[in-house]
């Protein structure tokens, strides 16, 4: 039998695409690269994305149409190569090659006002003229597109480089993503630790960052399938570790401060935040009644040998503020904008210090036995 091109192209076309149901050949998919020697027949598949989930049963029907309609005698398994339009993920860990350091802001209980710490630390470094990126990395409560005013917003996507990638939202010089913009913020989500992890990575790898000096993820409380994913995924420079002055989240925050330095881990404690450390009334702005204890995130810095970065107030102006979408750092004549700034000056030393003292840190590689 006398094989050409054209016998080739009728059978492929018996093959279909299982993501739109059309035949391969006129969605464009088989490349004019067919070569014929003898009885062995090559040529590639071309697809949209890399990682394209449909690629390998694909090949395998296309092989089997192939032997099917043309001649069951070709040599062709293992002769279809694939090649992508867009070009595959950068490789771990090089994953955000302009940021310089990447600041894990964590706490180990929920509700000591962690997002609003790190909304407003984001904002007063963009204010002393940082670039600074933004990651909600809480999957199952993102709250800061709200605060910084963005929750009605959608992320475009842009080709850059051959790969398709989601463009940050920005306000307040912040570049911000979040899996806010991709969800109903009326609905829970409730997705597998897979899922999740997933989703995060993406917001991660296929978004585009561009050089930032500063990169913040706003951590999920607790200990769980999210934080392992991000250290698997970035090359983390420091934490910051938020917490209230009382016992029961001091107990929480010696638990966040232990995943960070645990063996293989190893990301270093930039330094702790003490949130609500004391409320100031509006009308009595000197005074300060300390609601939580006094002073048990200092101590708690002091018994483990970590800087204190910062004490910020209960302060009605800084609820109002995240409520209203508008971070009291933005204020910074403001006593809790001044906080705040004071706060960001801490974290830009601490980071110094540790990138002058301490080897970058790496990812973390978990092997399977």
């Amino acid at each position: 039998m006398t094989l050409y091109p054209q016998l080739i192209i009728d059978a492929l076309k018996n093959v279909r695409y299982p993501g739109t149901g059309q035949d391969i050949v006129s969605a464009g998919m088989v490349e004019d690269n067919i070569r014929i020697e003898g009885m062995k027949v090559s040529f590639s598949l071309i697809t949209e994305k890399a990682n394209d989930p449909f690629i390998k049963s694909l090949v395998k029907m296309a092989e089997q149409a192939i032997l099917t309609y043309v001649d069951k005698n070709i040599d062709i398994k293992g002769n279809i190569s694939v090649k992508s339009k867009q070009k595959p993920r950068p490789e771990l860990p090089d994953v955000l090659p302009g940021v310089k350091n990447i600041v894990a802001v964590a706490s180990g209980k929920g509700g000591v006002g962690k997002s609003t710490v790190c909304t407003n630390l984001a904002v007063a470094l963009a204010n002393k003229g940082y670039k600074v990126g933004l990651l909600d990395a809480d999957i199952f409560g993102p709250s800061v597109p709200k605060m910084l005013d963005v929750e009605n917003e959608q992320p475009s996507l842009e080709n850059k480089d051959g790969r398709d990638l989601i463009v940050p939202i920005e306000n307040y010089g912040v570049k911000m993503l979040s899996i806010g913009f991709f969800v109903n913020k009326k609905e829970a989500v409730v997705w597998r630790g897979a899922m999740a992890s997933n989703a995060l990575k993406q917001l991660i790898i296929d978004a585009d960052w561009g050089d930032l000096d500063y990169f913040l993820i706003d951590f999920p409380p607790g200990t769980s399938d999210i934080h392992l994913t991000l250290v698997q995924t970035l090359p983390i420079t420091g934490a910051v570790i938020v917490s209230t002055p009382q016992e029961v989240a001091l107990a929480d925050a010696r638990k966040g401060i232990s995943m960070f330095t645990a063996e293989k881990v190893e990301v270093p404690i930039l330094g702790l935040v003490e949130n609500m450390a004391w409320f100031t009334p509006a009308e009595l702005p000197e005074n300060k009644y300390y609601l939580f204890g006094k002073e048990g995130v200092k101590k708690l810095a002091e018994q483990e040998g970590y800087a204190l970065l910062g004490q910020i107030p209960l302060v009605q102006s800084i609820r109002e503020g995240g409520d209203d979408g508008k971070p009291v750092a933005l204020k910074t004549d403001s006593i809790t904008g001044m906080a705040f700034a004071a706060l960001a000056d801490n974290v830009i030393d601490a980071i110094d210090k540790r990138n002058n003292e301490l080897p970058p840190t790496h990812i973390v590689n978990v092997t399977h036995r």
